[in-house]
Protein backbone atom coordinates (compact mmCIF):
# COMPACT_ATOMS: atom_id res chain seq x y z
CA UNK A 1 0.00 0.00 0.00
CA UNK A 2 2.98 2.15 1.20
CA UNK A 3 4.69 1.76 -2.34
CA UNK A 4 1.52 2.47 -4.59
CA UNK A 5 0.87 5.74 -2.65
CA UNK A 6 4.84 6.58 -3.10
CA UNK A 7 4.82 5.63 -6.53
CA UNK A 8 1.08 7.82 -7.39
CA UNK A 9 2.80 10.56 -5.51
CA UNK A 10 5.79 10.73 -7.99
CA UNK A 11 4.08 10.88 -10.70
CA UNK A 12 1.92 12.82 -9.86
CA UNK A 13 4.68 15.48 -8.95
CA UNK A 14 6.43 14.65 -11.99
CA UNK A 15 2.92 15.50 -14.14
CA UNK A 16 2.67 18.90 -12.07
CA UNK A 17 6.05 19.54 -12.72
CA UNK A 18 6.14 19.21 -16.74
CA UNK A 19 2.45 20.99 -16.87
CA UNK A 20 4.34 24.31 -15.02
CA UNK A 21 6.94 24.21 -17.41
CA UNK A 22 5.09 24.03 -20.52
CA UNK A 23 2.93 26.76 -19.71
CA UNK A 24 6.13 28.73 -18.86
CA UNK A 25 7.35 27.78 -21.88
CA UNK A 26 4.29 29.39 -23.82
CA UNK A 27 3.83 32.46 -21.64
CA UNK A 28 7.51 33.76 -22.15
CA UNK A 29 7.21 32.48 -25.89
CA UNK A 30 3.85 34.52 -26.91
CA UNK A 31 3.63 38.07 -27.20
CA UNK A 32 2.93 39.87 -24.19
CA UNK A 33 -0.62 41.44 -25.94
CA UNK A 34 -1.20 37.97 -26.84
CA UNK A 35 -0.66 35.89 -24.20
CA UNK A 36 -3.96 36.92 -22.64
CA UNK A 37 -6.26 36.19 -25.20
CA UNK A 38 -5.08 32.47 -25.23
CA UNK A 39 -4.96 31.66 -21.24
CA UNK A 40 -8.13 30.21 -22.18
CA UNK A 41 -7.16 27.98 -24.68
CA UNK A 42 -3.97 26.94 -22.91
CA UNK A 43 -5.61 26.07 -20.45
CA UNK A 44 -8.16 23.78 -22.22
CA UNK A 45 -4.98 22.18 -23.78
CA UNK A 46 -3.51 21.34 -20.62
CA UNK A 47 -6.77 20.14 -18.78
CA UNK A 48 -6.82 23.12 -16.38
CA UNK A 49 -10.20 24.21 -15.37
CA UNK A 50 -10.35 28.09 -15.14
CA UNK A 51 -12.53 29.68 -12.45
CA UNK A 52 -15.88 31.77 -13.68
CA UNK A 53 -15.14 34.24 -10.15
CA UNK A 54 -11.51 35.97 -9.96
CA UNK A 55 -12.68 37.30 -7.03
CA UNK A 56 -13.59 34.03 -5.03
CA UNK A 57 -11.22 32.60 -2.74
CA UNK A 58 -10.76 28.88 -4.68
CA UNK A 59 -7.50 28.68 -6.74
CA UNK A 60 -7.19 29.72 -10.87
CA UNK A 61 -5.80 26.53 -11.75
CA UNK A 62 -6.54 22.84 -10.52
CA UNK A 63 -4.14 19.81 -11.47
CA UNK A 64 -6.14 17.02 -13.09
CA UNK A 65 -6.35 14.05 -11.44
CA UNK A 66 -3.91 10.95 -11.52
CA UNK A 67 -6.92 9.41 -14.55
CA UNK A 68 -7.80 12.41 -16.23
CA UNK A 69 -3.62 12.67 -16.78
CA UNK A 70 -3.04 9.35 -17.97
CA UNK A 71 -6.24 9.24 -20.33
CA UNK A 72 -5.81 12.84 -21.68
CA UNK A 73 -2.38 13.30 -23.43
CA UNK A 74 -0.82 17.08 -23.47
CA UNK A 75 -1.31 18.62 -26.06
CA UNK A 76 0.64 21.76 -27.47
CA UNK A 77 -1.38 24.41 -29.31
CA UNK A 78 -1.10 26.02 -31.84
CA UNK A 79 0.02 29.57 -31.55
CA UNK A 80 -2.82 31.91 -32.23
CA UNK A 81 -2.31 35.00 -34.76
CA UNK A 82 -1.97 38.29 -32.93
CA UNK A 83 -5.42 40.21 -32.93
CA UNK A 84 -5.64 42.80 -35.56
CA UNK A 85 -4.53 46.06 -34.30
CA UNK A 86 -5.35 49.70 -35.86
CA UNK A 87 -5.78 53.59 -35.44
CA UNK A 88 -3.77 56.13 -34.44
CA UNK A 89 -0.93 55.84 -32.56
CA UNK A 90 -1.93 57.60 -28.89
CA UNK A 91 0.36 57.51 -25.30
CA UNK A 92 3.17 55.46 -27.49
CA UNK A 93 0.78 52.78 -28.12
CA UNK A 94 -2.05 51.64 -30.76
CA UNK A 95 -5.82 52.31 -30.10
CA UNK A 96 -7.35 48.59 -30.49
CA UNK A 97 -10.12 47.94 -32.54
CA UNK A 98 -12.23 45.59 -29.71
CA UNK A 99 -12.16 47.47 -26.31
CA UNK A 100 -14.17 45.60 -23.92
CA UNK A 101 -15.79 46.35 -20.68
CA UNK A 102 -13.50 44.43 -18.74
CA UNK A 103 -10.82 46.65 -19.66
CA UNK A 104 -12.42 49.58 -19.26
CA UNK A 105 -13.15 48.16 -15.47
CA UNK A 106 -9.18 47.44 -15.21
CA UNK A 107 -8.33 50.62 -16.34
CA UNK A 108 -10.51 52.50 -13.49
CA UNK A 109 -9.62 50.35 -10.94
CA UNK A 110 -6.11 50.48 -11.59
CA UNK A 111 -6.82 54.40 -11.51
CA UNK A 112 -7.83 54.62 -8.55
CA UNK A 113 -5.92 52.19 -6.84
CA UNK A 114 -2.97 54.67 -7.95
CA UNK A 115 -4.65 57.90 -6.84
CA UNK A 116 -5.90 56.59 -2.91
CA UNK A 117 -1.77 56.41 -2.38
CA UNK A 118 -0.86 59.67 -3.27
CA UNK A 119 -1.70 62.85 -1.20
CA UNK A 120 -4.16 64.95 -2.84
CA UNK A 121 -5.55 62.51 -5.55
CA UNK A 122 -7.69 60.73 -3.49
CA UNK A 123 -10.72 63.10 -4.94
CA UNK A 124 -9.95 62.45 -8.46
CA UNK A 125 -12.65 60.61 -9.52
CA UNK A 126 -12.44 57.95 -12.88
CA UNK A 127 -14.20 56.62 -15.49
CA UNK A 128 -13.16 54.96 -17.96
CA UNK A 129 -15.32 54.48 -21.78
CA UNK A 130 -14.06 52.65 -24.33
CA UNK A 131 -10.41 53.30 -22.89
CA UNK A 132 -11.13 57.11 -22.75
CA UNK A 133 -10.33 58.08 -19.31
CA UNK A 134 -12.37 61.24 -18.01
CA UNK A 135 -10.85 62.65 -14.81
CA UNK A 136 -12.91 64.90 -12.44
CA UNK A 137 -13.36 66.39 -8.71
CA UNK A 138 -10.92 68.56 -7.00
CA UNK A 139 -7.10 68.61 -6.66
CA UNK A 140 -5.47 71.60 -4.34
CA UNK A 141 -4.01 72.95 -7.28
CA UNK A 142 -2.77 72.69 -10.82
CA UNK A 143 0.40 70.38 -9.63
CA UNK A 144 -1.32 67.95 -8.94
CA UNK A 145 -3.83 68.13 -11.59
CA UNK A 146 -1.17 67.43 -14.35
CA UNK A 147 0.23 64.89 -11.86
CA UNK A 148 -3.04 63.05 -12.14
CA UNK A 149 -3.08 63.24 -16.30
CA UNK A 150 0.50 62.37 -16.31
CA UNK A 151 -0.08 59.33 -14.38
CA UNK A 152 -3.15 57.85 -16.23
CA UNK A 153 -1.31 58.61 -19.47
CA UNK A 154 1.64 56.57 -18.46
CA UNK A 155 -0.69 53.28 -18.52
CA UNK A 156 -0.92 51.24 -21.88
CA UNK A 157 -4.33 50.91 -22.63
CA UNK A 158 -5.31 54.47 -22.30
CA UNK A 159 -6.62 56.03 -25.12
CA UNK A 160 -6.69 59.78 -24.46
CA UNK A 161 -7.53 61.73 -20.65
CA UNK A 162 -10.09 64.68 -20.96
CA UNK A 163 -9.40 67.04 -18.02
CA UNK A 164 -12.33 67.60 -15.87
CA UNK A 165 -10.28 68.14 -12.70
CA UNK A 166 -11.56 71.50 -10.90
CA UNK A 167 -8.40 72.83 -9.32
CA UNK A 168 -9.91 74.29 -5.72
CA UNK A 169 -6.64 76.38 -4.63
CA UNK A 170 -7.71 75.84 -1.53
CA UNK A 171 -5.20 77.68 1.31
CA UNK A 172 -5.75 74.86 3.57
CA UNK A 173 -4.73 72.41 0.94
CA UNK A 174 -1.89 74.34 -0.50
CA UNK A 175 -0.57 75.41 2.47
CA UNK A 176 -0.60 71.79 4.33
CA UNK A 177 1.16 70.69 1.35
CA UNK A 178 3.80 72.80 1.83
CA UNK A 179 4.66 72.07 5.33
CA UNK A 180 4.68 68.56 4.69
CA UNK A 181 7.10 68.70 2.18
CA UNK A 182 9.22 71.16 3.90
CA UNK A 183 8.78 68.90 6.93
CA UNK A 184 9.97 66.32 5.04
CA UNK A 185 12.78 67.75 3.92
CA UNK A 186 13.97 69.15 7.30
CA UNK A 187 13.76 65.46 8.59
CA UNK A 188 15.94 64.49 5.38
CA UNK A 189 18.72 67.50 5.91
CA UNK A 190 19.15 66.41 9.38
CA UNK A 191 19.96 62.96 8.52
CA UNK A 192 21.91 63.80 6.01
CA UNK A 193 24.01 66.09 8.77
CA UNK A 194 26.76 64.42 9.80
CA UNK A 195 27.37 63.96 5.70
CA UNK A 196 26.64 67.30 5.04
CA UNK A 197 29.63 67.82 8.29
CA UNK A 198 32.24 65.74 6.18
CA UNK A 199 31.71 67.45 2.61
CA UNK A 200 32.19 70.73 4.80
CA UNK A 201 35.39 70.08 6.42
CA UNK A 202 36.81 68.50 3.26
CA UNK A 203 35.90 71.83 1.06
CA UNK A 204 37.28 73.17 3.88
CA UNK A 205 40.70 71.90 3.99
CA UNK A 206 40.83 71.77 -0.33
CA UNK A 207 40.29 75.68 -0.26
CA UNK A 208 42.78 75.82 3.03
CA UNK A 209 45.82 73.86 0.61
CA UNK A 210 44.22 76.43 -2.54
CA UNK A 211 45.32 79.17 -0.14
CA UNK A 212 48.39 78.31 1.21
CA UNK A 213 49.99 76.90 -2.41
CA UNK A 214 48.47 80.99 -3.84
CA UNK A 215 50.18 82.58 -0.71
CA UNK A 216 53.81 81.01 -1.50
CA UNK A 217 54.57 84.49 -3.48
CA UNK A 218 58.63 83.29 -3.55
CA UNK A 219 57.39 80.58 -5.25
CA UNK A 220 55.63 81.87 -8.31
CA UNK A 221 58.19 84.90 -8.56
CA UNK A 222 60.19 82.22 -9.14
CA UNK A 223 58.31 80.72 -11.79
CA UNK A 224 58.00 84.49 -14.16
CA UNK A 225 59.65 87.68 -12.59
CA UNK A 226 56.69 89.29 -13.86
CA UNK A 227 54.65 90.08 -10.46
CA UNK A 228 51.56 90.60 -12.09
CA UNK A 229 51.72 87.05 -13.89
CA UNK A 230 52.73 85.45 -11.07
CA UNK A 231 50.06 87.12 -8.91
CA UNK A 232 47.35 86.16 -11.68
CA UNK A 233 49.20 82.38 -11.68
CA UNK A 234 48.66 82.08 -7.66
CA UNK A 235 44.74 83.58 -7.89
CA UNK A 236 44.33 80.59 -10.87
CA UNK A 237 45.35 78.08 -8.48
CA UNK A 238 43.46 78.81 -6.00
CA UNK A 239 40.25 79.22 -7.99
CA UNK A 240 41.15 75.76 -9.33
CA UNK A 241 41.24 74.75 -5.71
CA UNK A 242 38.14 75.86 -4.57
CA UNK A 243 36.20 74.24 -7.32
CA UNK A 244 37.91 71.14 -7.04
CA UNK A 245 37.02 71.19 -3.07
CA UNK A 246 33.44 71.72 -3.71
CA UNK A 247 33.07 69.23 -6.97
CA UNK A 248 34.51 66.56 -4.01
CA UNK A 249 32.02 67.90 -1.29
CA UNK A 250 29.05 68.03 -3.83
CA UNK A 251 30.22 64.61 -5.14
CA UNK A 252 30.23 63.02 -0.92
CA UNK A 253 26.91 64.18 -0.25
CA UNK A 254 25.35 63.35 -4.10
CA UNK A 255 24.14 66.49 -5.02
CA UNK A 256 26.22 66.92 -8.42
CA UNK A 257 23.45 67.71 -9.96
CA UNK A 258 24.03 71.09 -8.29
CA UNK A 259 27.27 71.62 -9.45
CA UNK A 260 25.89 71.64 -13.36
CA UNK A 261 22.96 74.43 -12.23
CA UNK A 262 25.42 76.11 -10.65
CA UNK A 263 27.94 76.37 -13.68
CA UNK A 264 24.83 77.07 -15.81
CA UNK A 265 23.65 80.02 -13.52
CA UNK A 266 27.67 81.10 -13.48
CA UNK A 267 28.02 81.15 -16.68
CA UNK A 268 24.64 83.51 -17.61
CA UNK A 269 25.84 85.75 -15.08
CA UNK A 270 29.09 86.09 -16.16
CA UNK A 271 27.41 86.85 -19.38
CA UNK A 272 26.08 90.12 -17.63
CA UNK A 273 28.41 90.55 -15.42
CA UNK A 274 30.95 91.06 -18.21
CA UNK A 275 28.90 93.58 -20.13
CA UNK A 276 28.95 95.25 -16.88
CA UNK A 277 32.26 95.70 -16.32
CA UNK A 278 33.31 95.90 -19.74
CA UNK A 279 36.15 98.50 -19.08
CA UNK A 280 36.75 97.06 -15.67
CA UNK A 281 37.56 94.11 -17.59
CA UNK A 282 39.69 95.95 -20.48
CA UNK A 283 41.07 97.93 -17.51
CA UNK A 284 42.55 94.60 -16.17
CA UNK A 285 43.55 93.25 -19.44
CA UNK A 286 45.54 96.98 -20.20
CA UNK A 287 47.39 96.23 -16.66
CA UNK A 288 48.42 92.56 -17.93
CA UNK A 289 49.53 93.77 -20.65
CA UNK A 290 51.62 96.61 -19.07
CA UNK A 291 53.01 94.36 -16.89
CA UNK A 292 54.32 92.13 -19.75
CA UNK A 293 56.18 94.93 -21.67
CA UNK A 294 56.78 97.08 -18.92
CA UNK A 295 56.96 100.42 -21.17
CA UNK A 296 58.75 102.43 -18.38
CA UNK A 297 59.85 102.47 -14.92
CA UNK A 298 59.45 104.11 -11.39
CA UNK A 299 61.25 107.50 -11.40
CA UNK A 300 60.52 108.03 -14.97
CA UNK A 301 59.60 110.96 -16.68
CA UNK A 302 56.95 110.52 -18.94
CA UNK A 303 54.30 112.28 -21.16
CA UNK A 304 50.86 110.16 -21.21
CA UNK A 305 48.19 112.18 -24.20
CA UNK A 306 49.36 115.28 -22.35
CA UNK A 307 49.85 114.42 -18.57
CA UNK A 308 53.38 114.93 -17.99
CA UNK A 309 54.93 113.47 -14.86
CA UNK A 310 57.38 110.97 -13.14
CA UNK A 311 56.20 107.84 -12.63
CA UNK A 312 55.45 106.40 -9.15
CA UNK A 313 54.30 103.19 -9.56
CA UNK A 314 52.32 100.91 -12.00
CA UNK A 315 49.18 98.92 -10.10
CA UNK A 316 46.47 96.36 -11.44
CA UNK A 317 43.86 99.40 -12.02
CA UNK A 318 46.07 102.55 -12.84
CA UNK A 319 49.36 104.47 -13.84
CA UNK A 320 50.41 106.40 -10.81
CA UNK A 321 52.54 109.58 -11.37
CA UNK A 322 54.09 112.70 -9.81
CA UNK A 323 53.51 115.77 -11.70
CA UNK A 324 55.45 118.36 -12.04
CA UNK A 325 53.50 120.42 -9.45
CA UNK A 326 54.10 117.80 -6.83
CA UNK A 327 50.59 116.32 -7.42
CA UNK A 328 49.55 113.02 -7.73
CA UNK A 329 47.84 112.21 -11.09
CA UNK A 330 46.17 108.74 -11.81
CA UNK A 331 46.05 107.30 -15.33
CA UNK A 332 43.48 103.93 -15.95
CA UNK A 333 45.43 101.84 -17.57
CA UNK A 334 43.22 100.82 -20.37
CA UNK A 335 44.25 104.59 -21.45
CA UNK A 336 47.88 104.23 -20.52
CA UNK A 337 47.95 101.18 -22.82
CA UNK A 338 46.03 103.01 -25.91
CA UNK A 339 48.02 106.27 -25.60
CA UNK A 340 51.01 107.39 -27.01
CA UNK A 341 53.64 107.55 -24.12
CA UNK A 342 57.00 109.89 -24.76
CA UNK A 343 59.82 109.01 -22.29
CA UNK A 344 62.34 111.77 -21.83
CA UNK A 345 64.19 109.23 -19.17
CA UNK A 346 64.68 106.48 -21.40
CA UNK A 347 67.43 108.49 -23.79
CA UNK A 348 68.66 111.10 -20.81
CA UNK A 349 70.38 113.45 -23.77
CA UNK A 350 67.49 116.23 -24.67
CA UNK A 351 67.68 119.08 -26.93
CA UNK A 352 65.90 122.09 -26.33
CA UNK A 353 65.56 125.06 -28.81
CA UNK A 354 65.01 129.09 -28.36
CA UNK A 355 65.08 131.82 -30.97
CA UNK A 356 66.82 135.26 -30.96
CA UNK A 357 66.81 137.96 -33.79
CA UNK A 358 69.52 140.57 -34.40
CA UNK A 359 69.65 143.66 -36.70
CA UNK A 360 68.87 143.17 -39.82
CA UNK A 361 72.50 144.66 -40.72
CA UNK A 362 74.14 142.48 -38.83
CA UNK A 363 75.84 139.93 -39.75
CA UNK A 364 73.73 136.28 -38.64
CA UNK A 365 76.84 134.16 -38.77
CA UNK A 366 79.15 136.21 -37.12
CA UNK A 367 76.08 136.56 -34.30
CA UNK A 368 75.55 132.56 -34.34
CA UNK A 369 79.72 132.51 -33.69
CA UNK A 370 79.70 134.60 -30.49
CA UNK A 371 76.31 132.88 -29.56
CA UNK A 372 77.64 129.37 -29.27
CA UNK A 373 81.04 130.49 -28.17
CA UNK A 374 78.75 131.89 -24.80
CA UNK A 375 76.92 128.70 -24.70
CA UNK A 376 79.72 126.06 -24.78
CA UNK A 377 81.03 128.00 -21.89
CA UNK A 378 77.80 126.50 -19.92
CA UNK A 379 78.43 123.19 -17.82
CA UNK A 380 75.43 121.69 -18.37
CA UNK A 381 75.94 121.64 -22.10
CA UNK A 382 77.06 118.69 -23.88
CA UNK A 383 79.67 118.61 -26.36
CA UNK A 384 78.41 115.46 -27.69
CA UNK A 385 76.06 115.92 -29.70
CA UNK A 386 77.10 119.59 -29.81
CA UNK A 387 75.24 122.64 -29.94
CA UNK A 388 74.40 124.02 -33.40
CA UNK A 389 72.31 127.76 -34.66
CA UNK A 390 70.91 128.01 -38.03
CA UNK A 391 69.09 131.18 -39.74
CA UNK A 392 65.31 130.39 -39.36
CA UNK A 393 63.66 133.68 -41.16
CA UNK A 394 64.37 137.20 -42.36
CA UNK A 395 62.19 139.64 -41.09
CA UNK A 396 61.60 143.49 -42.21
CA UNK A 397 63.80 144.65 -39.52
CA UNK A 398 65.52 141.20 -37.80
CA UNK A 399 66.87 137.97 -38.80
CA UNK A 400 65.98 135.22 -36.38
CA UNK A 401 68.32 132.99 -35.54
CA UNK A 402 67.60 129.13 -33.62
CA UNK A 403 69.75 127.99 -30.98
CA UNK A 404 69.91 123.88 -30.70
CA UNK A 405 71.14 122.73 -27.52
CA UNK A 406 71.60 119.01 -25.97
CA UNK A 407 71.87 118.62 -21.87
CA UNK A 408 71.76 115.34 -20.05
CA UNK A 409 68.33 115.63 -18.19
CA UNK A 410 69.50 113.09 -15.51
CA UNK A 411 71.68 115.85 -13.52
CA UNK A 412 69.96 118.91 -15.03
CA UNK A 413 66.67 120.67 -15.19
CA UNK A 414 65.76 121.04 -18.43
CA UNK A 415 63.85 124.33 -18.08
CA UNK A 416 66.64 125.72 -15.86
CA UNK A 417 68.92 124.84 -18.34
CA UNK A 418 67.19 126.93 -21.39
CA UNK A 419 66.22 130.11 -19.33
CA UNK A 420 69.94 130.43 -18.33
CA UNK A 421 71.18 129.53 -21.62
CA UNK A 422 68.61 132.44 -22.85
CA UNK A 423 70.35 134.39 -21.07
CA UNK A 424 74.03 134.11 -21.42
CA UNK A 425 73.50 134.01 -25.21
CA UNK A 426 71.58 137.65 -25.14
CA UNK A 427 74.29 139.22 -23.13
CA UNK A 428 76.91 137.59 -25.40
CA UNK A 429 75.50 139.48 -28.59
CA UNK A 430 74.99 142.84 -27.09
CA UNK A 431 78.30 142.96 -25.36
CA UNK A 432 79.58 142.85 -28.93
CA UNK A 433 77.64 145.20 -30.74
CA UNK A 434 74.90 142.98 -31.62
CA UNK A 435 71.93 144.44 -31.02
CA UNK A 436 68.26 142.83 -30.54
CA UNK A 437 66.13 145.09 -32.16
CA UNK A 438 62.30 145.98 -31.35
CA UNK A 439 59.68 145.80 -34.63
CA UNK A 440 60.34 149.29 -36.75
CA UNK A 441 57.80 150.64 -38.52
CA UNK A 442 57.87 153.13 -41.14
CA UNK A 443 55.84 155.69 -42.09
CA UNK A 444 55.57 157.69 -45.39
CA UNK A 445 53.44 161.32 -45.82
CA UNK A 446 53.38 164.15 -48.14
CA UNK A 447 55.49 166.55 -48.86
CA UNK A 448 53.53 169.66 -46.95
CA UNK A 449 53.18 167.13 -43.49
CA UNK A 450 56.36 166.08 -43.72
CA UNK A 451 57.89 170.08 -43.35
CA UNK A 452 55.24 170.82 -40.55
CA UNK A 453 56.53 167.91 -38.86
CA UNK A 454 60.21 168.51 -39.35
CA UNK A 455 59.39 172.16 -37.96
CA UNK A 456 57.80 170.87 -34.92
CA UNK A 457 61.18 168.81 -34.16
CA UNK A 458 63.23 171.65 -34.56
CA UNK A 459 61.02 173.88 -32.64
CA UNK A 460 61.18 171.19 -29.91
CA UNK A 461 62.69 171.56 -26.50
CA UNK A 462 65.33 169.35 -25.95
CA UNK A 463 64.14 168.59 -22.24
CA UNK A 464 60.84 166.99 -23.38
CA UNK A 465 59.34 164.39 -24.09
CA UNK A 466 61.16 162.14 -26.65
CA UNK A 467 58.99 161.40 -29.53
CA UNK A 468 58.03 157.67 -29.77
CA UNK A 469 57.55 158.29 -33.43
CA UNK A 470 60.56 157.96 -35.91
CA UNK A 471 60.11 160.02 -39.52
CA UNK A 472 62.02 158.64 -41.96
CA UNK A 473 61.68 161.54 -45.75
CA UNK A 474 62.09 160.14 -48.39
CA UNK A 475 64.64 162.48 -49.72
CA UNK A 476 68.44 161.84 -48.51
CA UNK A 477 69.07 163.36 -45.38
CA UNK A 478 72.36 164.10 -42.50
CA UNK A 479 71.66 162.03 -39.89
CA UNK A 480 70.25 163.88 -36.85
CA UNK A 481 72.11 164.93 -34.33
CA UNK A 482 69.29 163.86 -31.45
CA UNK A 483 69.50 160.43 -33.19
CA UNK A 484 72.97 160.19 -31.96
CA UNK A 485 72.14 161.50 -28.87
CA UNK A 486 69.08 158.54 -28.60
CA UNK A 487 71.65 156.07 -29.16
CA UNK A 488 73.78 157.31 -25.98
CA UNK A 489 70.97 157.27 -24.02
CA UNK A 490 70.14 153.33 -24.82
CA UNK A 491 73.81 152.39 -24.42
CA UNK A 492 73.67 154.27 -20.97
CA UNK A 493 70.26 152.47 -19.98
CA UNK A 494 71.69 148.96 -20.86
CA UNK A 495 74.89 149.92 -18.81
CA UNK A 496 72.97 150.66 -16.09
CA UNK A 497 70.95 147.60 -16.26
CA UNK A 498 73.83 145.40 -16.35
CA UNK A 499 75.59 146.94 -13.83
CA UNK A 500 72.00 146.41 -11.16
CA UNK A 501 71.90 142.98 -12.89
CA UNK A 502 75.62 141.76 -11.67
CA UNK A 503 74.78 143.66 -7.97
CA UNK A 504 71.84 141.45 -7.54
CA UNK A 505 73.74 138.21 -8.41
CA UNK A 506 76.21 138.48 -6.45
CA UNK A 507 73.65 138.86 -3.47
CA UNK A 508 72.53 135.75 -0.89
CA UNK A 509 71.17 132.46 -2.91
CA UNK A 510 72.15 133.46 -6.18
CA UNK A 511 73.68 130.67 -6.88
CA UNK A 512 70.32 129.16 -7.01
CA UNK A 513 69.14 130.87 -9.61
CA UNK A 514 71.90 130.22 -11.80
CA UNK A 515 71.81 126.31 -10.56
CA UNK A 516 70.97 124.11 -13.36
CA UNK A 517 70.42 121.26 -11.14
CA UNK A 518 66.95 119.01 -10.90
CA UNK A 519 64.37 120.06 -7.69
CA UNK A 520 65.58 118.24 -4.94
CA UNK A 521 62.03 118.89 -3.72
CA UNK A 522 60.16 116.62 -6.50
CA UNK A 523 62.46 113.87 -6.56
CA UNK A 524 62.29 113.52 -2.58
CA UNK A 525 58.34 113.59 -2.70
CA UNK A 526 58.80 110.96 -5.59
CA UNK A 527 61.14 108.65 -3.71
CA UNK A 528 58.19 108.94 -0.41
CA UNK A 529 55.73 107.96 -2.82
CA UNK A 530 57.34 104.70 -4.00
CA UNK A 531 58.67 103.90 -0.38
CA UNK A 532 55.26 103.98 1.12
CA UNK A 533 53.48 101.03 1.25
CA UNK A 534 49.93 100.13 -0.26
CA UNK A 535 47.54 97.37 -0.46
CA UNK A 536 48.25 97.06 -4.50
CA UNK A 537 50.73 95.33 -5.83
CA UNK A 538 53.10 97.34 -7.85
CA UNK A 539 53.62 96.05 -11.32
CA UNK A 540 56.98 97.73 -12.19
CA UNK A 541 60.06 95.42 -11.85
CA UNK A 542 63.59 96.43 -12.82
CA UNK A 543 64.08 92.29 -13.45
CA UNK A 544 61.57 92.22 -16.17
CA UNK A 545 62.36 92.76 -19.63
CA UNK A 546 61.53 96.03 -21.16
CA UNK A 547 60.55 96.62 -24.46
Amino acid sequence: MNTHFDRSTMRDFIKACGQMLLLLSILFTFPVYAAGEEVTGITTALGIDTAENPAADKPLLDAPSEEEASASPVVIPEPAPPPIISGESTNNAQIETTPTPQKDNDIRQRIQGIFSEIEGLQAVNVSVTQGVVTLTGETPNEKKAQQAINLTNRLTDVVTVEDRIDRTLDVQDNVTTVYQGLKAQAKNLVKALPLLLVGIVLFALVTWFGSWLSNRKKMWQRLTPNPFVAELLSQTVKVIFIIFGLILALSLIGAETILGTLLGGAGVIGIAVGFAVKDTIENYIASLMLSIRQPFRARDHILINNQEGIVVRLTSRATILMTLDGNQLRIPNAEVFKATILNYTKNPERRFTFELGVDANDDPLAAIKVGLDAIHRLAFVLDEPKAVAVITNVGDSNIILEFQIWVDQSDTDFSKARSIAIRETKHALENEGFSLPEPIYRLRFNSNLEKAFENMQANANTDSAKSDMTITPITPKVPDKNQNEDNSVDDKDKKQAKARAKLILQGRNADEVLNARPDDKLMEKVEQEIAESSDETDLLNNNSPQE
